[in-house]
């Protein structure tokens, strides 16, 4: 990795960063591009595999951009911009069209971003030839038809920056209220949004669905975000652990340290339930812990993957340039130097428990980990990106053996999918918080209090059920009485204890692993839920709350825990009408 300034663990005692650390990282991730730039600027074809929309090369400018952008508008120095002006002058004859729904519609704004965020140092300063080109290119946004889903922002922000520069106003500013329009319908509460006309919550809803109309208000100077970032990030700041692991659920998670995007946001927009110094410390953390555990090759290009190149974090439309997405956390450098995010000792994040009826999810944060209970998000049945039942910061998702996973054994040992999602509903008691959910043939519940869920499934009487648990790089530990239990060498345990309708416990190994190594190991339960109920409890971390007792009276599960506290819910059977 590029040389990076001493640590201050006066100011940052739990990263060690500052401000000055994300400036050299901004740097050494500029200076690493410039071997792969094209003669006259306009691409930079990174090494690696190719994208389905084989405009690989206009990516890798306009991401890379993007960061000089943020680098320079936050006082960097101005000669980064001169190799993305120059670009600039032949881009609009050799980057690929903007088309409908086709790859350079997104690259286009961040390109205008980038021109809005240096108007005076760069755009103004272009022959008015060049820029009369360049603005010709960008319209064509306004005019093709996006992918119906965030895609609609990408229109609005050329439109932003058009309109601000006095161009194809018209258009330009129906390309916004279009966009802004489009989105609306897709907010489900509790600060969250779908990508889309469907129920997928994400990493999106950050690095997106907030983040575009929060710098179309910051850059216009018209409207403000109002209160749903600060509602998102209420929740959403839970779920990165005191380590700066990141959720891993969702798409595009190569992506990675985007993620810290809307942290600063917030920030930037006067929107955060954070103090300064925990949107630093969050920020910081996640953006150390990705460089430390390996994101960067030895030329210091950021690899296709999680830690490292990891294939199966990845889509279709990944390509070598698509990690470069990663360039909107440094939006945190538009925040002057004597901001308190930058100068304000660090602080602990938070941590506690949310529910969020809208998207149908729980999240958790007990500092060690961040977990996310899930009951309401999903892109398309099948997607174990989206279908688990839960997501956490120190696990991913495996495949050989699904974790996270409930269905119904077929004759033939396989086991049903979780089919689509039919939300029921998510609440909170003081330290307990629930989420519930219907799948193909089955009701669920889980239940949150500590390190303990308890996950409480209602199929027909008498149906063959497997139950499995959170998946660990680790060696399978000892049974744990009536359950299964694996421990890895951070000392990070994952349970499984059968509580009603299981039989059989033990420890699956998954050989292609997870995002976080290989070979997984995964807690299964497995038995035959001869009245109709499946209950057992997962454990991520410390379990000292400790597993509770549960009875079952007609369609109520009643949970008694080891401290006395007792909690009732009701549960339909499938296909059932009781409330």
């Amino acid at each position: 990795m590029f040389p990076l300034p001493p640590e201050d663990r006066t100011l940052s005692p739990y990263t060690g960063w500052t401000r000055a650390h994300w400036e050299a990282v901004a740097d050494g991730l500029l200076a690493a591009v410039e071997p792969y730039r094209s003669a006259d600027g306009a691409v930079i074809n990174l090494p690696g595999r190719e994208s389905w929309s084989r405009c690989d090369g206009l990516e890798g400018y306009a991401r890379a951009f993007l960061l000089a952008a943020f680098r320079v508008a936050g006082g960097g120095p101005e000669e980064l911009l001169a190799p993305y002006a120059r670009g600039l002058e032949s881009g609009p004859g050799v980057w690929q069209p903007i088309e409908d729904r086709t790859q350079p519609m997104v690259e286009a704004a961040s390109i205008a971003l980038s021109l809005w965020l240096t108007r005076e140092r760069l755009w103004d300063r272009l022959a008015p030839a060049t820029r009369e080109r360049v603005a010709a290119y960008l319209a064509e946004a306004l005019r093709h038809e996006p992918v119906d889903n965030n895609w609609w922002l990408f229109p609005a922000m050329v439109g932003g920056f058009l309109s601000a520069a006095g161009l194809h106003a018209e258009e330009a500013d129906a390309a916004v209220a279009r966009g802004l329009a489009r989105i609306e319908p897709w907010y489900a509460g509790d600060g969250w949004y779908a990508d889309g006309d469907n129920r997928s919550f994400d990493h999106y809803n950050g690095w997106a669905m907030h983040l575009y109309p929060a710098l179309l208000a910051h850059l216009s100077g018209q409207g403000s975000p109002g209160p749903r970032l600060r509602r998102f990030l209420e929740s959403y700041a839970l779920t990165f652990d005191q380590d700066g692991g990141m959720l891993y659920q969702g798409r595009s998670l190569t992506y990675r340290f985007a993620s810290a995007t809307s942290l600063f946001a917030g920030a930037l927009l006067g929107s955060t339930p954070l103090s300064p110094g925990q949107t630093r410390r969050v920020a910081s953390g996640v953006l150390r812990r990705f460089l430390d555990a390996g994101a960067l090759s030895a030329e210091g290009l950021l690899t296709l993957g999680w830690h490292g190149p990891h294939e199966p974090s990845l889509q279709s439309y990944s390509g070598s340039a698509s990690p470069y997405w990663a360039s909107k956390a440094f939006l945190g450098l538009l925040l002057p130097a004597g901001h308190p995010v930058w100068t304000a000792p660090e602080e602990p994040g938070p941590t506690g428990l949310a529910a969020l009826p809208g998207p149908g999810l729980v999240v958790q944060n007990t500092g060690e980990v961040a977990r996310l209970f899930n009951h309401g998000s999903q892109h398309h049945p099948g997607d174990p990106l989206y279908d688990r039942y839960a997501y956490s910061t120190r696990t991913a998702p495996t495949t050989r053996v699904p974790d996270n996973h409930f269905g119904l054994v077929r004759p033939d040992g396989t086991v049903t999918e979780r089919g689509t999602i039919t939300p029921r509903g998510a609440g909170s008691a003081g330290d307990l918080a629930w989420a519930a959910s219907a799948g193909d043939g089955v009701e669920s519940l889980s239940v949150i209090r500590g390190a303990v869920e308890v996950r409480v499934h209602r199929v027909a009487p008498g149906s063959p059920v497997r139950q499995t648990g959170w998946a660990l790089v680790a060696s399978a530990g000892p049974a744990a009485g009536p359950g299964a239990r694996v421990l890895d060498g951070d000392g990070l345990v994952s349970e499984l204890v059968a509580m009603r309708g299981y039989s059989r416990a033990y420890v699956a190994d998954d050989p292609e692993g997870s995002a976080f190594g290989a070979p997984a190991r995964v807690p299964v339960l497995e038995g035959v839920a001869e009245d109709g109920w499946a209950v057992g409890a997962a454990v991520l971390g410390d379990g000292s709350t400790g597993v509770p007792s549960a009875a079952v009276t007609a369609d109520v599960i009643t949970l008694t825990w080891p401290d006395g506290t007792r909690h009732a819910f009701p549960v339909r059977e499938p296909g059932g009408d009781t409330a």
